[in-house]
C-alpha cells in the first residue's frame, strides 16, 4: 500500500471556529503543518500551527501566493465570506485542493435564492416572499396575519435576521426601514425576505458532504441572542450545547430524508454539486422540521462544540469530501456532552472597544477535557488582548450536561477583561426538559460496564491482534513467547550460552519526551528510545541485550497510536538485538492526563560464561584511553528543561529548527536515542573495554565517577569534539551554564 502523502493545510481565518479547526486538524497524524490566516492570539500555540498574520481572508490573490509558495495541499476556509466570493474557484483553478463549495456557496450568500431553492425541491420550509422594492416589501408587511421574521438577503455576519420581540407590527416596519432605506446591514438589505415566524427550538446540524453522500455530526443547539431568556438583539452565537434531548433518532432520519438530502441531490442537479461543510438550521416545530436557513460551512460556536466529540482523523474526512469518497469513511462522535460559552466585549453586538489586556487563571488550562477557543484575540509583546466583539469561548466535555455546563462556567470564572459578559443560561431548553424527564422517572437504570467506567476491552484485544506481527519480527534464537500469552521464556543453551551465564538486567522509562511525540502526533519512534534507555544500560555491564518487557500506562487506549509505539519498539529491539517478549498495557483514566502516556520497560541479557561484568575497576589505571561515542541529540534526558528553553523562546515545535533549518523543531527533538549494542559488543568480545558509563540524567559530571575506581579520575577536553548544534542553541537561548549543560 502506498504511504499516504503528508498534508500541509493553510486555514483561512481567525476566530474560535478556527481555532477549533486548527486544533482538531493538529491531531491528524498526516498533518505535517497548518497555516493559519490570519490566526489569532492562540492558534500559533497549536502543535503543528504556525500563525500568517499579514495574510487575511478577502486577500484572494495573497492567499494564492502564499498556498503555492508554501507547497499548502489542502486550503481550509473558516469565514463565509471568502466562500460567496469564489475563493474555492480561485485555489482549485491552480490545482490547489480547498474545502468548501464552489457556486453552491450562494445558498448562503443570498437568502432571496435559498428560499426560491427550497421551494423548488420541495424542502420544508416557512412561508415567505422575496423583495427588492420597500414599498412592495411595506405593503405585504401590512397585509400578513401572522408574525414575521426579517431577513436581510446578503451576507451581514449574523445580524441580518431581525425576530419579533412582540406582536407589535411598528417594530418590524422600522426594522425594514432600517434594512432597506437606511441600509443598516449595507448592500446586504437591497432585497429582503420576509417569512412567517416558527414557533419550536432550533438544531443546528452540520453536514459533511462530498456532493451525493451525506454525514452529519450530532445536532447542536445554539444561543443567538445576546442576554439571558433569550433577550435582546442577534449575535453570531453567545453558546451552545450537543448533542440534544429533542434530537431523537427518529427527528435526525426525519432531516436526512426529508431535507439534507434533497437539499443535496437538488443542488447538484442545478449543477452546483456541494463539496464541504453545509449547515443547516432546523425548527422543529409541531407540523415537523422546517430549514431556518443554509450556512455553507462550520458553525460558531458550533464547531467548537462538536469537534471535541468528533471522534476521527478531520482532515482524512476533509479530503473524502473534496474527492468524493465520503462514503469509504467512518464519521462517528464520542459519548458524553459538549458545552461551549462565549464571553464578548462590553456593548457587543453593537459599538465596542478593544484592545483591553485578557488574564486567564493558570488553573484553568489544568482541567481535563477543556478547551479555551480564542475569537477576538490578539497577542503582542507577550500581552493578550481584546480584538473583536465575541472574544473567547470555554468549551467543556464530560459524561452529561450537567457536569459540562459545571465545567465550562468553571473556566469562565477563571477568564477576565474589562466589559466582559456572557450568558448564563447555556442549554436551559435541554435542563428544562431533563427536569420532566427525570420528575416522571422516565429514565431508565443502564447497566454498568468496563466501557462505561472508561476501559476498553475491545480496544485492547484489537490493539494485540495489531502488535502480533510486529513483536515476531524481534524474534532471537533460544526466545520463546507470544504477544497476548502470560510471558515469554528464553533457552539460554538454544541462544548460545552453552554454559551458565551471569544474568544482567535494567529498568527505565521515558518521560518528557512522550509529552512532546504526543504534541506532535507522532509515536512512532518513541519506543526506540525505550529501548535505548533500558538496553543502553545493560550495555554498560558488558552484557547482550537477550529480552526486553514493555509497559505502557495511558488514559485512554488509542488502538492507532499503541500500534505506532510498539512499531518504534519493536524497530529498537531489532537494532538492539533482542526480543520483545511481551508487555502490559494500562488505562488509567484520570490518573493520567487525556491524550499523555507514560513508558516503561525491562531489559535483560548475560554475559558468556568466564567473561567478567564491567566495569573493570581493579583493571583501570592512570593513561587509559577514554573514548567518547557520538549521541544523536538529546537522547531522552534533559527533555523538560528544552520545554522551559522553548516556552521562554516562544518557537513553536512546528517552526523550522534553528539548529537544523530542514525540519521541524519538533521533528528534530523527537531523534530517537542512539543504541550503541552492535557497535560495542564486538569491542566487549575482544577485551578491549574496561568500563561503560550510559551519559542519561546527570550528564558526564554524575555518570563518568559511577564506573571509576577511588583515586582515579576521568579528564574529558571538551575542546576535542565538536558540539551538536542543536546544544548549542539551548545553551545560548536557556542562557545555561556550561556547568549545567554537563549535567544534561
Amino acid at each position: 500500500m502506498t504511504e499516504k502523502k503528508s498534508l500541509r493545510i493553510l486555514l483561512i481565518g481567525g476566530g474560535a471556529r478556527e481555532h477549533a479547526l486548527a486544533w482538531k486538524l493538529s491531531q491528524s497524524t498526516r498533518v505535517e503543518a497548518i497555516f493559519c490566516a490570519p490566526g489569532n492570539g492562540a492558534t500559533g500555540n497549536i502543535c503543528k500551527a504556525i500563525n500568517v498574520p499579514d495574510l487575511f481572508p478577502d486577500q484572494h490573490a495573497d492567499l494564492l501566493l502564499f498556498a503555492t509558495e508554501s507547497k499548502t495541499d489542502l486550503v481550509v476556509v473558516g469565514p463565509e465570506v471568502p466562500l460567496v466570493a469564489g475563493i474555492v474557484d480561485v485555489f482549485e483553478s491552480h490545482g490547489i485542493q480547498c474545502f468548501g463549495p464552489k457556486a453552491a456557496a450562494r445558498m448562503e450568500g443570498s437568502k432571496t435564492f435559498a428560499k426560491d431553492f427550497m421551494a423548488r425541491h420541495h424542502i420544508p420550509t416557512a412561508r415567505y416572499r422575496n423583495f427588492s422594492d420597500y414599498a412592495e416589501a411595506r405593503k405585504h408587511l401590512e397585509s400578513v396575519d401572522y408574525k414575521v421574521v426579517l431577513k436581510a438577503d446578503g451576507l451581514a455576519a449574523g445580524k441580518g435576521v431581525i425576530l419579533p420581540s412582540s406582536d407589535s407590527r411598528q417594530q418590524m416596519y422600522d426594522a425594514l426601514r432600517a434594512t432597506m432605506v437606511d441600509k443598516q446591514f449595507g448592500s446586504a438589505g437591497s432585497e429582503v425576505v420576509i417569512e412567517e415566524y416558527l414557533e419550536g427550538q432550533e438544531l443546528s446540524f452540520l453536514s459533511f458532504v462530498d456532493g451525493y453522500t451525506i454525514k452529519s455530526l450530532v445536532p447542536a443547539q445554539d444561543h443567538k441572542q445576546v442576554f439571558d431568556n433569550d433577550q435582546g438583539p442577534n449575535t453570531g452565537g453567545m453558546g451552545c450545547y450537543a448533542p440534544t434531548p429533542i434530537a431523537s433518532e427518529k427527528l435526525i432520519e426525519e432531516v436526512h430524508r426529508e431535507i439534507l438530502q434533497p437539499t443535496v441531490d437538488g443542488m447538484r442537479k442545478e449543477r452546483m454539486p456541494f463539496k464541504g461543510l453545509l449547515f443547516t438550521g432546523i425548527m422543529v416545530t409541531k407540523d415537523g422540521p422546517k430549514v431556518l436557513e443554509y450556512n455553507v460551512r462550520f458553525g460558531d460556536p458550533e464547531t467548537q462544540t462538536l469537534l471535541p466529540l468528533l471522534d476521527g482523523d478531520l482532515a482524512e474526512i476533509m479530503l473524502a469530501c473534496t474527492n468524493g469518497y465520503l462514503d469509504t469513511i467512518d464519521v462517528k462522535c464520542k459519548p458524553g456532552s459538549c458545552v461551549t460559552v462565549v464571553a464578548a466585549a462590553g456593548g457587543y453586538p453593537d459599538s465596542y472597544n478593544k484592545g483591553y489586556p485578557i488574564t486567564i487563571d493558570a488553573e484553568a488550562y489544568e482541567a481535563k477535557d477543556i478547551h479555551i477557543f480564542h475569537a477576538g484575540t490578539s497577542l503582542a509583546s507577550g500581552v493578550l488582548r481584546t480584538a473583536g466583539g465575541r472574544v473567547i469561548a470555554a468549551t467543556a466535555l464530560a459524561a452529561d450536561l450537567e457536569n459540562a455546563l459545571s465545567k465550562a462556567y468553571d473556566t469562565m470564572s477563571k477568564i477576565h477583561f474589562e466589559g466582559m459578559h456572557y450568558r448564563k443560561d447555556i442549554a436551559h431548553r435541554a435542563l428544562s426538559h431533563h427536569s420532566v424527564s427525570t420528575s416522571n422517572h422516565e429514565r431508565p437504570e443502564v447497566p454498568l460496564t468496563y466501557a462505561s467506567a472508561g476501559v476498553s476491552i475491545d480496544a485492547g484485544t484489537q490493539l494485540v491482534h495489531r502488535i502480533k506481527t510486529l513483536a515476531a519480527s524481534t524474534r532471537q534464537f533460544g526466545t520463546k513467547s507470544s504477544i497476548g500469552g502470560f510471558g515469554g521464556q528464553v533457552d539460554l543453551a538454544a541462544a548460545g550460552y552453552e554454559q551458565s551465564p551471569i544474568i544482567s538486567s535494567g529498568v527505565d522509562g521515558v518521560g518528557t519526551k512522550s509529552r512532546l511525540a504526543t504534541r506532535m502526533n507522532k509515536h512512532d519512534t518513541i519506543g526506540i528510545d525505550l529501548v535505548a534507555m533500558v538496553a543502553n544500560d545493560i550495555l554498560t555491564e558488558g552484557a547482550e541485550p537477550l529480552w526486553l518487557m514493555d509497559t505502557i500506562n495511558l488514559h485512554k487506549l488509542n488502538v492507532e497510536i499503541g500500534v505506532s509505539i510498539v512499531e518504534g519498539v519493536a524497530n529498537g529491539c531489532i537494532q538492539a538485538n533482542c526480543n520483545l517478549a511481551g508487555g502490559e498495557t494500562a488505562e488509567l483514566g484520570d490518573v493520567i492526563k487525556e491524550n499523555h502516556y507514560i513508558l516503561d520497560a525491562s531489559c535483560s541479557g548475560a554475559l558468556r560464561k568466564g567473561r567478567k561484568p564491567l566495569p573493570w575497576k581493579d583493571d583501570m589505571q592512570r593513561g587509559d584511553v577514554l573514548l567518547g561515542l557520538t549521541s544523536s541529540g538529546p537522547h531522552s534526558n534533559g527533555y523538560s528543561l528544552i520545554q522551559k528553553i522553548l516556552e521562554r523562546s516562544d518557537l513553536p515545535f512546528s517552526s523550522p529548527a534553528p539548529w537544523e533549518p530542514s525540519t521541524s523543531v519538533g521533528l528534530s527533538l523527537l531523534t530517537p536515542t542512539k543504541i550503541y549494542v552492535r557497535s560495542l559488543l564486538t569491542l566487549f568480545e575482544k577485551d578491549l573495554v574496561k568500563g561503560a558509563a550510559h551519559i542519561t540524567g546527570g550528564g558526564l559530571v554524575e555518570n563518568l565517577p559511577r564506573i571509576l575506581p577511588k583515586g582515579l579520575k576521568a579528564a574529558v577536553e571538551a575542546k576535542s569534539w565538536t558540539v551538536p548544534e542543536v546544544f548549542r542553541w539551548l545553551k545560548r537561548e536557556g542562557n545555561v551554564a556550561k556547568e549545567e549543560m554537563a549535567r544534561v
